[in-house]
């Protein structure tokens, strides 16, 4: 997955006998120790793709992120982010697209955190459609409707609302990194608009 969740306190260090100091949440991992995870476990993540669907609950617009890599190449992703350890599936979920999408996104969560996919990915190619030269992950993916305003936050620039025949296309898959043009069909033929 080549989007990054930024640990909130890099420089917490243990207290007497090893306690967090109180408000910390201890599902975050320093840069270092993440490093020695990803070589040794998957990694979970949840990855969601924000629909606008209409009265009848079909799916009319597509939401797709775009962000500036460090190398200013401009990339395409969905919404995404690390499982804390102690965090559900759905606290996850709700809090990665509130991440990304601003707090009056208003996401409309399933009411069971089924995703409609499992994604594994890879840092060797060829094993499964999706890669990421990082880690091995194993991914949640999530098709959720949203009904208020969104305003892309971190490193995203901004949401762009396509139809499901713009969003299916192999010019937005192009722009996509690691196979989520692949998994962003997926989500499409999941709510019956791959055709």
């Amino acid at each position: 997955m080549s989007v990054r969740t930024p640990d909130p306190d890099p420089d917490w260090t243990p207290g007497p006998e090893g306690a967090p100091p109180p408000g910390t949440n201890q599902g975050w991992l320093s840069d270092v120790e993440l490093a020695e995870v990803r070589r040794r476990l998957p990694i979970l993540y949840i990855e969601a793709v924000p629909v606008r669907v209409d009265g009848l609950g079909q799916v009319v617009e597509v939401g797709v992120l775009l962000r500036a890599r460090s190398t200013g190449e401009m990339t395409r992703m969905l919404v995404s982010g690390r499982v804390l350890y102690g965090e559900t599936l759905r606290d996850a979920l709700f809090r990665h697209l509130e991440k990304d999408l601003g707090p009056m996104a208003f996401p409309q969560l399933p009411p069971s955190p089924v995703p409609f996919m499992v994604a594994e990915y890879f840092p060797m190619p060829g094993i499964t459609a999706f890669t990421d030269d990082r880690q091995h992950a194993v991914s949640m993916a999530y098709v959720v409707p949203v009904t208020g305003t969104c305003d892309p936050r971190q490193d995203a620039l901004e949401l762009t609302w396509m139809t499901p025949r713009e969003a299916a296309s192999d010019a937005v898959a192009a722009e996509m990194e690691g196979g989520r043009g692949a998994l962003l069909r997926m989500a499409l033929a999941s709510v019956g608009q791959l055709r």
